[in-house]
């Protein structure tokens, strides 16, 4: 039987691409959700892939959507992709505390929410693997995205230790720093700051979706068995690490 593999914010942009990679590899896939149902059903009708909803944030509601996956699958989850993110941006003075909190919940509390439902099973199982999206901005800093920032960075921090704690149990977790990706939250940013940000990028352009899904499939592989607390940048030479 396939494994199973769980991918948070997985019905549009990033997440969207990771899971029907993810699904062509021959991978059992659910994602999840948390507001926009017009998404969640396009994605269903165009994918055939279960997304399940609830607040990433909420440690009860991802235990129970964690317990509802599985009881729906009939398995583990042996794959998870902490992929959901949000923007609040504010300058630091300015930043009110409901700003601070939103991002970092969604961002980075979200990854022990929803890690912590699966890493007993994986490693009973002595196999796993757990892939954080961080984000250029958590290596090289923005003005305007301290909570943003921060919560990257935090997940950066995070698969490290974890990586340590789970390498001799057969589970690895990287992570995927993404720099400016074609995404519904890259187009918001108003053109002629979208186009001083391409201008910063080497290679010229922005970057797609499925080139995140393509080093996430290499990291959900058992050729990656061997690679742990790694973060692997994709930002077309924008900042070198």
């Amino acid at each position: 039987m396939s494994r199973l593999a769980l991918v948070t914010g997985g019905v549009r942009g990033i997440g969207s691409a990771i899971a029907r990679a993810l699904q062509a590899d021959g991978y059992r896939v659910a994602v999840t959700y948390h507001g926009n149902e017009t998404a969640a059903d396009n994605f269903r009708k165009e994918t055939g892939i279960s997304a399940y909803k609830w607040d990433v944030a909420d440690y009860e509601a991802c235990a129970q959507g964690v317990a509802k996956v599985v009881g729906d699958f009939g398995a583990p989850v042996e794959i998870l992709v902490n992929n959901a993110g949000i923007t609040n941006d504010c300058m630091f003075h300015k930043m009110a505390p409901e700003q601070w909190r939103s991002v970092i919940d969604t961002d980075l509390v979200s990854c022990f929410n929803m890690t912590r439902g699966v890493i007993g099973p994986m490693r009973d199982a002595n196999f796993g693997r757990v892939i954080n999206i961080a984000s250029i901005n958590a290596q090289k800093g923005q003005a305007g995205q301290v909570n943003y920032c921060a919560a990257k960075s935090g997940i950066i921090g995070f698969t490290k230790a974890l990586a340590l704690e789970s390498a001799s149990r057969g589970i690895t977790v990287n992570a995927v720093a993404p720099g400016y990706i074609a995404t519904d939250m890259v187009a918001a940013v108003p053109p002629e700051v979208l186009a001083k940000i391409v201008a910063q990028i080497p290679v010229g352009r922005l970057g797609h979706a499925e080139e995140i899904a393509g080093l996430v499939r290499y990291l959900a592989s058992d050729g990656a068995a061997f690679v742990t607390g790694a973060t692997f940048t994709a930002n077309g030479g924008q900042y070198l690490t």
